[in-house]
């Protein structure tokens, strides 16, 4: 663990945890989580792209009319 790194107690996290998940985002660094003073966790700001698992489904849900009737083995475009 780099000095620069900010850290924190897995004891002070509970307490704390929405306040230092605000900081993470907003500041946009790291945040170590140690146990018995040794580094066990980075909570780091999310990165990737949050619509990317919406697109990757689309198209791809059918519509049924009827949601409670029973599916028949042919619906299901898995088992062919």
């Amino acid at each position: 663990m780099t000095t620069d790194m900010k850290s924190v107690s897995k004891s002070t996290l509970k307490a704390k945890a929405l306040q230092y998940f605000r900081e993470v985002e907003q500041s946009g660094e790291p945040l170590v989580v140690t146990d018995r003073g040794k580094p066990v966790l980075q909570i780091v700001p999310f990165r990737g792209d949050p619509d990317a698992a919406r697109r990757a489904l689309e198209g791809s849900v059918l519509l049924y009319d009827d949601a409670t009737e029973p599916l028949a083995v042919e619906d299901w475009e898995a088992l062919r």
